[in-house]
């Protein structure tokens, strides 16, 4: 009696837990950027979440001093590591292939390569969503299609960032 007990608690714990997390993920996924003018709202998100760091040739090596109007136009320098090697995409010229839904039913859904982050990504509000869909596509086309991403066997030709973990401690078996 008392080992379905023990049970019985484990499980309620659980889904106690899993929906608190649920509760949770929910109140995160409806917060949003409050702002007048989403384009504003949207340049806002595209600066404090890093979207630059990445997407905007030589942003983070300049300290963020990269005009506007070369933003979000992607690189091919790529990121290197175990899944192949990846290259930021081209926003300025993603956003005129897309309309606003598919961009937003892109990034609630999308599961890719690293290093970008999805996972942070698909939980985002789509308020937030749609601000920053508006403010890139307020920046007009500019710029050329990054490589597509190739195999980890395939050497790029390219340049690009190693993301190859180094001096791992090495894994011992736990008995």
């Amino acid at each position: 009696m008392k080992k379905e007990l023990v049970v019985g608690l484990l499980v309620v714990t659980v889904l106690t837990g899993c929906s608190a997390q649920a509760e949770q993920d929910e109140v995160i996924e409806t917060l949003h950027v409050k702002w007048d003018n989403p384009i504003e709202a949207g340049k806002y998100l595209v600066t404090i979440t890093g979207c630059n760091d990445c997407h905007t040739d030589g942003y983070l090596m300049m300290g963020g001093q990269v005009p506007e109007e070369d933003w979000l136009m992607g690189s091919a320098v790529g990121w290197r590591g175990p899944w192949g090697t990846t290259y930021p995409t081209n926003l300025r010229l993603r956003v005129q292939e897309w309309d606003e839904e598919t961009w937003v039913k892109t990034l609630k859904n999308r599961k890719a390569l690293p290093p970008m982050p999805w996972m942070n990504v698909n939980r985002m509000s789509e308020e937030d969503m749609r601000a920053i869909y508006v403010y890139i596509k307020s920046l007009g086309p500019k710029g050329e299609h990054v490589p597509l991403a190739i195999s980890p066997e395939l050497e790029p030709q390219t340049p690009y960032l190693s993301l190859f973990p180094q001096n791992m401690p090495v894994a011992t078996s736990q008995k």
